[in-house]
């Protein structure tokens, strides 16, 4: 490895999407702003990220379109302490139970810790949401599981099918009726299936149209399929979703970047001006004005190039785009 910043993805604490990053033992975080230029090249292979905060013991290389970033072993140990695993009924936690809106014909129903509020909300790039219940894990997971199977919901949605959608979004009143109309549903099954243990909670939808920036950007056109070694991926972001980040960039249009493709590579920033050969040694988003200025990985240039250098598919397609090394 070149000894370079990992990243490892989007968070979203609160209504601002941040970027981590590590370097060895170095943790530090990127505030994104809407408007702002992001960039960086990748550098030498894809290894694992490890699991639960621990490196990989083999340092395995992973493939480029994987979005785990994770070696076979690694992503075991990681799954089997996740709450999805079933492997914790004695959580003493407080669980909330959510019904998300991802656009038109998809919806799904899932959990979340209480002391989480929305965030594994916007990590999801739900659109709209509102809460349903409340309650131990174990009632939170039934009920779950018995709204799934009447209301005919998947316990996922694909982020290629998300992507899809976010061009073309209903207005204001249609998401938030699409979310109460789930919720009606969801709702008259109380008391057939669902556990007593779990407080239901009023209707409340949440419109998160605004805080991805969906409401102003242009519609995304192609996505990223994976990183290649001096892969450049650069523009100026316009909207962000989930694990994704929507870039503008000259004479491509929006490009979807899927965060979950970036962790376990190297990255590099990509100079103003400079030969192609040359990086300085970290990523990140161009700096914010300096009283809002939160610590950057390294010094970055105030604004990055406009350039994408790796393969790209289609929007709701599966062609790839040549001509973009």
């Amino acid at each position: 490895m070149a000894g370079g910043w990992w990243c490892s993805g989007v968070r979203w604490p609160g209504q601002t999407p941040e970027l981590g990053w590590s370097r060895g033992g170095d943790r530090r975080v990127s505030v994104l702003a809407y408007g702002a230029g992001l960039g960086f090249r990748a550098v030498g292979e894809r290894h694992c990220v490890g699991a639960r905060g621990n490196v990989c013991p083999l340092g395995a290389v992973v493939p480029g379109r994987s979005t785990g970033g994770r070696c076979a072993e690694c992503a075991r140990l990681d799954r089997a302490h996740s709450v999805a695993a079933d492997t914790m009924a004695d959580d003493p936690r407080t669980y909330r139970v959510y019904l998300a809106w991802f656009g038109p014909g998809m919806v799904k129903v899932g959990i979340t810790g209480e002391e989480r509020g929305s965030a594994r909300l916007r990590e999801q790039g739900a659109v709209g949401f509102s809460w349903l219940g409340r309650g131990p894990l174990m009632a939170a997971r039934r009920t779950e599981e018995v709204l799934r199977a009447a209301l005919g919901v998947p316990d996922r949605i694909p982020y290629a099918r998300k992507r899809s959608v976010r061009g073309q979004l209903p207005g204001p009143e249609e998401r938030t009726g699409a979310v109460a109309e789930l919720y009606g549903r969801a709702a008259a099954l109380e008391g057939r299936g669902w556990p007593e243990s779990l407080e239901r909670l009023p209707l409340e939808v949440v419109d998160q149209v605004g805080i991805f920036g969906l409401d102003r950007a242009p519609a995304p056109v192609r996505s990223v399929r994976e990183l290649v070694d001096g892969g450049v991926v650069a523009g100026r972001l316009v909207a962000a979703a989930g694990p994704d980040l929507h870039l503008a960039v000259d004479g491509v249009g929006v490009v979807v970047l899927d965060t979950r493709l970036i962790t376990g590579w190297d990255l590099a920033a990509v100079p103003l001006s400079a030969p192609e050969h040359a990086h300085t040694p970290a990523p990140g988003p161009a700096p914010a004005p300096e009283h809002a200025r939160t610590p950057a990985p390294a010094p970055v240039p105030v604004a990055v190039p406009s350039d994408v250098r790796v393969p790209l598919i289609d929007i709701g397609g599966g062609g790839v785009q040549g001509g973009l090394f």
